[in-house]
């Protein structure tokens, strides 16, 4: 009897307690995340809009004004082609430099741990940060474009498409920024990165295409928000306006927008798995 007793209570007193965890919060989804983000990310940003407003603009209306010695005014390439890149080069400025920069110093900060704890979809840290970083571009590039058409002598009448090259563009070239940013192995890369793109952008973008050899037009091609000046600057005409081919080329920068969106969500969450 004795014996049974001592071999029970030694049963009971070496079982261990069963931890239960507690049931997380569902996921936050997609939309509600990214217009949190997107927020947050807006006003962290907003007391640095007017510094970068007005250099991002200064340089696209200085490289203007520069090139107006050397092309001359009326509905030219040329012309057009000066405009409508430095309109978009504004954009390239912010969605592409500045986040390259923000994402490799977010990395190299440990800030993207702070995300990854954040019960939010990483397409919508990507996508927030993005398109708070892209936001502040539009006043920009919409002076650029009037401030250059006054300058070349060109129409204004259609100058509206400049409202669908924005987002566009800056989706292709925001996802660009942030892969760059996110795969960079050191913050300083990341910011070399974000400089030679903006680089890029600026002399494929200005330069029009019939001037430049076919190696370096090639090269055109493949950067994402050349579809966004070509758009741009066939709107710009004086002449009955090729709309297939201004829809084509839209078409071709939302595409390239999504597939550097999504490479840039991959990149975040290979960076916050390390």
């Amino acid at each position: 009897m004795s014996v049974g007793i001592g071999t029970g209570l030694g049963r009971e007193w070496d079982e261990e307690p069963v931890a239960v965890a507690a049931p997380l919060a569902p996921a936050a989804r997609l939309w509600p995340a990214l217009g949190a983000v997107y927020r947050a990310q807006l006003s962290r940003a907003r007391v640095a809009r007017i510094p970068l407003l007005f250099v991002a603009t200064f340089q696209s209306v200085g490289i203007m004004v520069m090139m107006r010695g050397v092309v001359s005014a009326g509905d030219g390439e040329a012309a057009r082609s000066v405009v409508a890149g430095s309109s978009v080069l504004v954009v390239a400025f912010v969605a592409l430099n500045l986040l390259a920069q923000y994402f490799g110093q977010l990395r190299a900060s440990g800030g993207l741990d702070h995300y990854a704890t954040l019960p939010v979809p990483p397409a919508a840290v990507v996508l927030g940060a993005a398109a708070a970083y892209a936001s502040f571009t539009a006043p920009g590039a919409l002076a650029t474009a009037v401030v250059g058409c006054v300058l070349f002598h060109l129409t204004l009448v259609h100058v509206w498409v400049l409202a669908l090259v924005v987002p566009l563009a800056g989706a292709a070239l925001s996802g660009l920024g942030a892969a760059l940013g996110l795969l960079a192995p050191r913050q300083e890369i990341a910011t070399l990165l974000g400089q030679l793109g903006m680089s890029a952008a600026l002399l494929l973008g200005v330069l029009p295409a019939s001037h430049l050899p076919a190696p370096v037009d090639w090269a055109r091609d493949l950067l994402p928000s050349t579809y966004g000046v070509e758009a741009l600057s066939r709107a710009l005409t004086s002449t009955p306006t090729d709309w297939p081919a201004v829809l084509a080329d839209l078409s071709v920068c939302a595409a390239v927008g999504v597939a550097s969106l999504t490479l840039a969500t991959w990149a975040y969450r290979r960076a916050a798995c390390r």
